[in-house]
């Protein structure tokens, strides 16, 4: 049933969801109009690796980050953020932890130039495998499979062209999705939607676009009829 209805949705529905639901794609479309491109899509990689045990929403971490880049030079992403998370409303926990791990993936972002930064939304597996061995952690990962769904929407917005994810990443395991999996399995979330992935065309990261919102109570009137009425019946499976 959950497959069905998934695959009645399918990419372009959560495409939809994306770009005009997510608050976080909202944030990034708004920094993209005040900053250098390159600098852009790096600033949102080195946001994602340290979007973990927030102290407020998700979604107001991202507009924090959105509106205080906005306005901030950055001479080098370390030091800048040796000054944005110590004063940061939304994410105060571990920032000497966060410090550490934005030290560790500089070098790397510092390398990369816009055109490999291209040619990785082109090969997200590749960027995800990068990512992983640079930190030297688990590539299935929250904070890693999260990663490379922002870097696909920093990529998408700075190139105007859609790449849907690859079905190889999976659903990043946040404690939202691990609640709404449990009541509708004993499988590992990660397991289980990477079944339905399969089963309805649609990739992991794409799903986590489309339950996100409706595992919160978003709602979603403004969505195309052919949307929504799928998305209020998905919406009472998994918040039953």
């Amino acid at each position: 049933m959950i497959a069905e209805i998934i695959r009645e949705i399918g990419i372009e529905g959560a495409r939809y969801m994306e770009e005009n639901v997510d608050e976080q794609f909202k944030a990034l479309k708004y920094l993209s109009s005040s900053i250098d491109t390159e600098m852009f899509i790096k600033l949102v990689i080195a946001n994602s690796l340290v979007s973990y045990q927030l102290t407020g929403k998700g979604e107001g971490w991202w507009w924090e980050f959105a509106k205080y880049f906005s306005k901030v030079r950055v001479q080098g992403i370390y030091d800048a953020y040796s000054k944005f998370l110590p004063r940061s409303r939304f994410n105060r926990r571990l920032v000497q932890q966060k410090l550490s791990r934005i030290k560790k993936i500089e070098h790397f972002l510092n390398s990369l130039t816009l055109d490999e930064l291209r040619g990785y939304y082109d090969d997200m597996i590749t960027f995800w495998n990068l990512i992983a061995r640079t930190l030297n952690v688990d590539k299935r990962s929250k904070t890693i499979v999260f990663a490379v769904k922002m870097f696909g929407y920093s990529a998408r917005i700075a190139f105007s062209e859609f790449r849907p994810y690859p079905m190889e990443i999976p659903i990043p395991e946040d404690v939202r999705i691990i609640k709404v999996t449990s009541r509708l399995t004993r499988e590992k979330p990660q397991v289980f939607w990477q079944k339905i992935a399969r089963k309805s065309g649609v990739p992991p990261l794409h799903i986590d676009s489309i339950l996100w919102p409706l595992i919160g109570g978003t709602k979603v009137d403004s969505a195309p009829e052919w949307l929504r009425e799928k998305l209020l019946t998905l919406q009472r499976i998994i918040n039953k």
